[in-house]
């Protein structure tokens, strides 16, 4: 049975940016630098033009089996401009020279679970306030591949619906707190059609979920092999949403 609720659409423009370190970089060399050197400047740059600047860090165990340790998303007005040669080919940082270029894609995030006051984010005292970090919860990023040839329309329009309804109904009854939904503005040139967000207390609430979720439509036009599961603990907060 559905669940009676609004998937809110949010007003900006969620650029995705997905991050894999470059062949002899570690893990704790990629989050070092990308926490000091990369996000104070993007602060900076992006400060009076960005709504909100989060990076994902991926545990470890999964970053090894899938070739990316993080997403970087940042709220905008408007996209940005692809380069051609993506984003750090031409190193401004010393992130830059630990990770493979990157690009970035444009999504709308839909809102279907709340739950922000789990999320609190808080300034730094005795250094500048942000770039800051926030733990505490167990994050799934589900990285959504379609099928060639997908009719996105009819995709997103289950998507946000029956299928949003469904995962609202089984989080609410283990114990999930926030759950979002990125649709990729341009999804023929895009990495993936869009990205899932479930946030729960603990990992045995995923657990439970996972127990209880059935496959549903939304599996006609998505490949599961080309879609991944990925899990963190901890976020990097630059610029707070």
């Amino acid at each position: 049975m559905k669940t009676d609720f609004r998937a809110n659409a949010s007003p900006d423009i969620k650029m995705m940016f997905l991050i894999k370190r470059k062949p002899g970089t570690t893990r704790e060399q990629l989050l070092a630098y990308w926490f000091a050197h990369h996000m104070p400047g993007t602060i900076k740059a992006m400060g009076d033009v960005a709504r909100g600047y989060v990076g994902t860090v991926f545990k470890a165990d999964t970053a090894d089996d899938y070739p990316w340790d993080g997403v970087a998303q940042m709220f905008l007005k408007k996209p940005l401009k692809t380069p051609l040669e993506g984003f750090g080919a031409r190193p401004a940082d010393s992130f830059h020279e630990l990770v493979q270029p990157y690009f970035g894609w444009a999504t709308r995030e839909y809102l279907v679970l709340d739950g922000s006051e789990f999320l609190p984010v808080r300034p730094l005292t005795l250094n500048a306030p942000f770039p800051t970090t926030r733990s505490g919860f167990f994050k799934v990023t589900h990285l959504v591949k379609s099928i060639p040839g997908a009719d996105h329309d009819t995709l997103n329009a289950y998507w946000l619906s029956d299928h949003a309804s469904m995962v609202a109904d089984l989080m609410r009854q283990v114990g999930g707190f926030h759950f979002a939904v990125g649709i990729s503005l341009e999804p023929d040139d895009a990495p993936y059609a869009g990205i899932e967000e479930f946030y729960f207390h603990e990992p045995a609430a995923w657990k439970r979920y996972q127990e209880l979720v059935a496959p549903d439509a939304l599996s006609q036009w998505c490949s599961e092999a080309d879609s991944h599961t990925l899990f963190a603990d901890t976020e990097f907060v630059a610029i707070p949403v």
